[in-house]
């Protein structure tokens, strides 16, 4: 009782002080839900961005990685670092300058109105059926084992998920709907702080558990001589991540696309006062990132360990089918290393975190809808209110439809991370290419971008779900075959582009938003944490 309850008073907290904060700040024009303003400083921009990616997708999904594979899946999150330096330095500038809400905005402005709405109903329909799904299924199985949920309901593990996927759907929804961008980034920062608190709490608290009578650093060499390969950066053949080569294909894609033109996690840092502050708060992030692994890494490797040691443990991780479920690894080590009280508050911690990705997730819905296909198409001399309004209604039936998605897509699935990262590739890979082209090219118009993205949606969907083994076969690994679309996609748009040309060369065009002055250390503070994620490879890699 003791742990609920302090899983209730903290997310209300937390609720509270956003309400407080944010009250009154306007979210009745478009800039002020959408962007908050563009008032957003480093810092809040850096919490924003962590804990709209640090959810329950990375605390369940890694450390669940981490127990099947060791240290090899930090790639996800090590890699990261090297993609935001580039767009701090190179994606986020143009960004600012064109002063758009959305990405399909700038493809607009580089392309032409045909291939936002194809963009953007793409981002839409992705979001709601792979990204929100797996946010809500993996947020179910984190707290059901945290707070044990399935006894204290008297239900199946099934059933409790989607209890759990429904609370979270509501609660996520209101932050969305009626706090806007700003009471997102809030609440952010506010998680994001219990998250580092927490996240580093349940890493000492496994460690302890290892290291038994010893120092709890002592578990480190207990754990590498029962498995010499667990610290291993580099994985072994057979696993997902397989040698060095997969790092500079698919990984570095996925990453690439993610971090500097994935709607619902950029969308923050259009929301910047400046461009200095931008950089500033995505560089932290950076720095972050690269330490991520002590949170959402090591904890899953000890579980493998501490597994092998307990049965009674061991127990705790499977399924109604009596398997051992990776999804169950997380939130298990957490009921067993942490106290009660500290239980609950870690649990309303991951809550928010949980929270904080569903709902930035359901603003960026409502922002590429109510100002890609309400206002665009649907009633083009919208006032302000009512485009906020469309943009509040399309949260709630994403909302709805993801949540009935999640368990439908992703229960039953053996590692489920890797399933949702292969199901991300089938629209960033043709995305990515489109639009880099567009930012390295001057000449390539809107018809040929349609066309190559709807081939590399074709062939991702059917190397995804129908040519499983002929892609094993021809390339050895899915993150190859990523990385051979996209060559091909990046190639087919160029011929295209020798035969489809716009009339004029594009030129970009100051919007005058926001001061686009650089923060003048960038470059070298960019610099130094690429280093830096070479030097970690380096020295873990065996």
């Amino acid at each position: 009782m003791t742990t609920i309850l302090t899983f209730l008073l903290f997310t209300a907290a937390v609720a509270l002080l956003t309400w407080w904060i944010t009250r009154g700040k306007g979210t009745d024009t478009e800039e002020g839900f959408f962007l908050a303003g563009r008032s957003l400083t480093g810092l809040v921009i850096a919490g924003s961005l962590l804990l709209t990616n640090l959810s329950t997708e990375q605390l369940v999904g890694l450390n669940g990685g981490a127990f099947k594979e060791g240290l090899s899946v930090m790639a996800w999150e090590v890699v990261a670092g090297v993609s935001l330096v580039v767009l701090a330095l190179f994606f986020l500038p143009r960004y600012l300058k064109s002063g758009i809400a959305t990405i399909p905005q700038f493809l607009e402005e580089r392309y032409g109105s045909g291939v936002r709405a194809l963009t953007t109903g793409v981002f839409i329909v992705a979001y709601m059926f792979i990204l929100l799904p797996f946010v809500l299924y993996s947020a179910a199985k984190a707290l059901s084992a945290m707070l044990n949920l399935p006894e204290l309901l008297g239900m199946s593990q099934f059933g409790t998920i989607w209890v759990i996927v429904a609370f979270v759907a509501i609660v996520g929804s209101g932050y969305a709907i009626f706090g806007g961008l700003r009471a997102v980034a809030v609440s952010d920062t506010f998680n994001g702080l219990g998250l580092l608190i927490g996240g580093l709490l349940i890493t000492y608290f496994t460690l302890s558990h290892v290291g038994g009578d010893e120092s709890f650093l002592s578990a480190f060499s207990k754990i590498s001589e029962a498995n010499p390969d667990a610290f291993n950066s580099i994985s072994r053949e057979g696993e997902d991540i397989n040698g060095w080569a997969p790092l500079f294909t698919g990984v570095l894609l996925l990453n690439f696309f993610y971090w500097c033109t994935n709607q619902q996690i950029i969308q923050r840092t259009f929301g910047a006062k400046n461009l200095a502050e931008g950089q500033k708060g995505v560089l932290l992030a950076a720095f972050f990132k690269i330490l991520a692994p002590l949170i959402l890494v090591v904890p899953g490797i000890a579980a493998f360990y501490i597994a092998n040691s307990d049965e009674g443990f061991k127990a705790t991780l499977l399924n109604d089918a009596g398997e051992v479920d990776g999804g169950n690894v997380y939130g298990s080590l957490v009921r067993l290393v942490l106290p009660g009280p500290l239980t609950g508050f870690f649990a309303a911690v991951v809550m928010g975190s949980i929270l904080s990705t569903f709902n930035s997730v359901l603003n960026s819905s409502a922002t590429l809808f109510s100002l890609g296909v309400y206002k665009k198409a649907i009633n083009p001399s919208a006032s302000h209110k009512q485009v906020v309004r469309s943009g509040q209604v399309c949260s709630g039936v994403v909302a709805l439809l993801s949540a009935i998605a999640a368990p439908l897509v992703f229960d039953g699935q053996e590692g489920i991370f890797e399933f949702f990262q292969s199901l991300n590739a089938v629209y960033f890979i043709p995305l990515l290419a489109i639009i880099l082209v567009g930012m390295f090219t001057k000449w390539a118009d809107g018809n040929s971008a349609i066309i190559t993205a709807v081939t590399g949606l074709l062939i991702m969907i059917w190397g995804t779900f129908l040519g499983g083994d002929i892609v094993t076969k021809t390339f050895g690994s899915g993150y190859h075959f990523m990385g051979a679309v996209f060559a091909v996609l990046v190639f087919l748009q160029l011929l295209l582009a020798q035969f489809m040309k716009r009339e004029t060369a594009y030129v970009q065009v100051d919007a005058k938003v926001v001061d686009l002055t650089p923060w003048k250390h960038a470059p070298l503070v960019g610099g130094c944490l690429i280093v830096t994620v070479l030097i970690i490879y380096a020295i873990l890699s065996k």
